[in-house]
């Protein structure tokens, strides 16, 4: 997009005034702006699910370390005897 002036927006415009007309060009706008605010609520809920998993995470690390175990990264359970 480096070789993009003001003319070849222009252009652009007019091509889409030309396919959906002026009457459905409010519309689409609004469509555009309802879709780019769920996309950006879903990536704030994915980060911050992924901040609240690296905190539960955190949190498992330094109880497995406080208990002189070695926090398990592929997801099973420690293999601690009871005896």
């Amino acid at each position: 997009m480096a070789g993009l002036t003001g003319w070849h927006l222009l252009v652009l415009v007019l091509i889409i005034l030309l396919l959906f007309g002026a009457a459905k060009l409010p519309a689409l706008a609004k469509s555009m702006g309802q879709s780019a605010r769920v996309f950006k609520g879903e990536m704030k809920a994915m980060k911050d699910d992924d901040a609240s998993q690296a905190a539960a995470d955190s949190t498992v690390a330094s109880t497995a370390s406080e208990n002189g175990a070695s926090p398990r990264t592929d997801g099973s359970a420690p293999n601690n005897p009871t005896s």
